[in-house]
């Protein structure tokens, strides 16, 4: 029997920069465990349980996430998502809820997921900006890179673009678009100006895939790889990773989007 009848289905942002990633973890700050101290202050009790779509990275930011929040009692939802707003952390922030049936499933429901991966050519960014923008370097050919974003579309072998764990032994991957661009209007809070956003969309990725990728298209950009040196990095059976990984600070989940949820 569902112990726990009464489950509902966050969005979420938050800045990744002070969080050892998503998951709980002892001893380190993370979402998840700040979200639950929060909680636990905002209903008084501590009979609840999280699930999240995504488990980010350390350093990883968010702007439009999900969560689980499984319960044994029905919850006023724009209450609740104000008080614990308010008691949360600036750099985290609740977006919306809605219930959900108990027979959706926030991991095998999951459709498709987006990334982007934020960074500056040219002159250096000032500081502040810091918490969730790489900087990529003064002088790179962007039109290239574009070139290059466009040869990870597709079913690939991404073994050489990805941190291998040691139960990862599927390095097929499906994505449906790459590409590298302008930032877009709606996200007025950053600077126009030498910002783009290398923006990834597939149902799943690797550890680190989408930094590893993003590293490379850095590296195509200064000339240190070439496009046939990418086209042979994703038919290669090597184990060993193709490039580093871009700093965290850059990569950020934009949204996910699932199925069953009407």
């Amino acid at each position: 029997m569902q112990t726990k009848p009464f489950t509902y289905l966050f969005t979420i942002q938050y800045l990744g920069l002070r969080y050892h990633g998503w998951q709980r973890q002892k001893g380190v700050k993370t979402i998840q465990g700040t979200l639950e101290r929060n909680f636990r202050h905002v209903l008084g009790h501590e009979d609840f349980n999280i699930l999240g779509a995504s488990r980010t990275d350390s350093g990883v930011s968010c702007l439009n996430g999900a969560f689980e929040l499984f319960l044994k009692e029905n919850l006023e939802l724009s209450t609740f998502i104000q008080a614990a707003n308010e008691n949360l952390p600036a750099d985290i922030r609740l977006l919306d809820a809605r219930p959900v049936s108990v027979n959706f499933n926030i991991i095998q429901d999951v459709v498709a997921k987006r990334y982007g991966y934020y960074f500056a050519l040219g002159e250096k960014p000032h500081p502040f900006l810091s918490g969730a923008l790489a900087y990529a370097g003064r002088d790179l050919d962007l039109e290239l890179m574009k070139s290059g974003a466009a040869l990870f579309e597709g079913i690939h072998d991404f073994r050489r673009f990805c941190t291998q764990g040691k139960q990862t032994d599927d390095f097929i991957r499906m994505i449906s678009n790459a590409e590298i661009s302008s930032l877009d209007t709606e996200l007025d809070f950053w600077p126009k100006k030498n910002v783009y956003v290398f923006r990834i969309n597939g149902q799943g990725f690797l550890m680190h895939q989408v930094r590893r990728m993003a590293a490379a298209l850095f590296m195509l950009g200064k000339a240190e790889i070439s496009l046939p040196d990418i086209e042979s990095a994703l038919i290669s059976t090597e184990l060993h990773p193709f490039c580093p990984s871009a700093p965290a600070q850059g990569l950020v989940l934009e949204g996910v989007t699932f199925k069953n949820l009407y």
